[in-house]
Parts: C-alpha cells; structure tokens; sequence
C-alpha cells in the first residue's frame, strides 16, 4: 500500500548536498528468494548510482529480517551469498560503499531491542504490510514479524542515517524511524539525525501474469516475475505469457491498458529511454511482436550482468571475504554510537 501523498512530500523535505561529509546513506535488501527486475530497478541501480555521488553508503543484506517467515538454514546461507554475488555483479564497488551481512553486526538487533521498548504496540499493528503479511500465513504471525519495522529504524539509526532510499511501498516504514528517532531525542537528548527519503524515480515494475500488483520474489504464478539470472529462454518465454488486453497497439495508459503499459515501463527502464519515446518507437506494432521486442531488450541488459553472477558463485571465498570486509568496517562505525546509546539509557 503506497503511502499518502502528504507523507511522502514530509520524508523528502531537504536535499542531499552532493559530496557531503555530513551524509550517510543506509539500505538494505533482504536475502530471500532470487532478485528480480523490480529489485533491480527500484532499488539497486539507485544504489550504484548513489554510491558514485556520496561518501559515506552503508548496504547491508539484512538476514534477520529473512526469519520473519520460516527459512531453511542451508537456503538461507546459500541465498546470503547469492545476493552478494548480484549486487556485486549489477555493480555495487565494496571500495566505494560498506556491503556487509546485518547478522554479523550484533548492535542492529540489540538497539531494536533498545527502540522496541520506544515503540507502542498501536503503532506497529497500524502497518499494512503487518496485515497482509499475517493474512497471507497459515500460521499466526510471529513476534518477529511484528516488530520488524523496529528493527529496519534499528538499522537505519544505528549509523546515524541521514537519507534512506525507498520505494513508495517502505514510506511508512521510514516514518517509524523518523518517529523513532524524534522520540528518543526528545528522552534522552538531540542524538540520531532524523533520516529523510531518497525516492525512486523508475516506475514500479509489475507482475507480467497480473500487472494491477507489483513483482514480487513471492509471486505464486512464477511466470509473473522476471528474475536477473533468468536464461534468454525463459525471459522469452515469461513475456510471451505476459497479459496484455484485446487491443493490438502499444499505448501507455497504466488504469485502462496496465498489461501492456507495464510493458512499456520495463522497456523504458531497460533502455533508458522515456515512457513517450518508447510509445513513439514503438507506433504499428502490434503487441505480440513488441513482447518479442521488449524481451529482446531485457536479455541485452542482464545476460553480461546473469553471466557474471554464476562467475562470482563460483568464487564462495571471494564472496564471504566482502561480506566479512563490510562487517568489520560496520561494526567500527556502530560500535561508537551503540556504546553512547548505552550511556543514554542507563546500561553504563
């Protein structure tokens, strides 16, 4: 659920000043799944294009979070390193940012503990992503679920933050942190930046099997997501499964013909061209042929990037030594704000 306009003109308030020395940039993704062209687009090419403009970027994959739903430890460890083999592979520089595994930083859950205590349970019920999340599982959700939200303003605020890139979708999010952080300043003294969003221009990338919901990694219908190791073959294939309408032309009107607008979308965003040049191009053609156009198009895109991946895999080593790196180069800048936190609150 996108959050309202007004809140997101109130996150976005301010500027970065390129090259600041005073801005720290936080996000994370979480190791869940394979990453796919909404991951790719609404997240990390902003990440590599950021870390080529600032100073100080902290990307972290965020494995506590993977436990909210239950995972399998091999899957799990095994997913950790896969997603350090695409953010590295679609162009995140460990020389020029800190990519590191949350996990092996103990001050994020300890200071979720610390910000939980903060946090009314009202607040938290109040997430739609609580709510659907919960919904969607054949179990009660667990506690963990619940108060991730603590944990992602734990995240963020463990490094002093000062702008969080988000999607629409974790606006509401980023707001609890910005609660959070008014709330503890005014407890215990002016002491956390309050983080501002840095939004995502690209358009949201929907499911290509139902283009009124984004792609998600746990789409049931798998043809629905296209994935960034995904072989020519089965890119080719997924958009020619893809639902359109009954009209043969390629227009861009997202509410009346969102099938085939989602097509213009993603062909936009792997071309780098915009929405009215791509319509422009794309004049008598019929939708048919344009699905074997636009796939045409993703493959040119991600086969060096899928070809890549499966050389770093082969490297675990390689892998395990960046994460290890980012880690220790993490826990020297949360050590010293975690250790002031502790003196806030009373620990020591």
């Amino acid at each position: 659920m996108a959050a309202p306009r007004g809140v997101i003109r109130a996150l976005h308030r301010g500027t970065l000043t390129q090259n600041s020395s005073m801005d720290r940039i936080f996000s994370g993704i979480q190791p869940t799944g394979k990453l796919h062209l909404g991951n790719y687009f609404g997240a990390i090419q902003n990440w590599v294009r950021l870390q080529e403009e600032y100073n100080s970027m902290l990307y972290s994959i965020v494995d506590l979070h993977a436990l909210t739903v239950p995972r399998e430890p091999a899957v799990l460890r095994q997913s950790i390193l896969d997603t350090t083999a695409t953010l590295l592979a679609c162009g995140i520089n460990p020389e020029k940012c800190l990519l590191f595994q949350q996990s092996q930083v103990p001050e994020h859950a300890e200071l979720g503990w610390i910000l939980g205590c903060l946090t009314s349970r009202p607040r938290i019920q109040s997430f739609p992503q609580w709510k659907v999340k919960n919904a969607s599982q054949n179990y009660e959700g667990t506690v963990g679920l619940f108060t991730y939200p603590v944990l992602q303003a734990a995240d963020i605020l463990l490094y002093k933050s000062t702008h969080v890139p988000v999607g629409e979708d974790q606006v509401l999010h980023l707001e609890l942190a910005r609660d959070i952080a008014q709330h503890f300043n005014k407890k215990y003294g002016n002491f956390f930046p309050v983080p501002k969003a840095i939004l995502s221009t690209t358009k949201k990338i929907k499911s290509l099997r139902d283009p009124t919901a984004k792609m998600s990694k746990s789409d049931p219908q798998k043809l629905g997501t296209l994935n960034i190791t995904d072989s020519p073959e089965e890119i080719v294939l997924k958009f020619r499964k893809a639902v359109t309408d009954f009209t043969s032309e390629v227009t861009y009107d997202p509410d009346s013909r969102p099938g085939v607008s989602n097509l213009v979308t993603i062909h936009a965003a792997v071309t780098g061209l915009s929405i009215k040049e791509v319509v422009h191009q794309c004049v008598g053609l019929d939708t048919a042929h344009y699905k074997g156009i636009v796939a045409e198009a993703v493959i040119q895109k991600f086969v060096p990037i899928r070809n890549e991946i499966k050389r770093l895999q082969e490297d675990k080593s390689h892998l395990e030594k960046v994460l290890q790196a980012g880690a220790e180069k993490a826990k020297e800048l949360a050590s010293p704000v975690y250790q002031e936190i502790k003196r806030l609150v009373g620990f020591q």
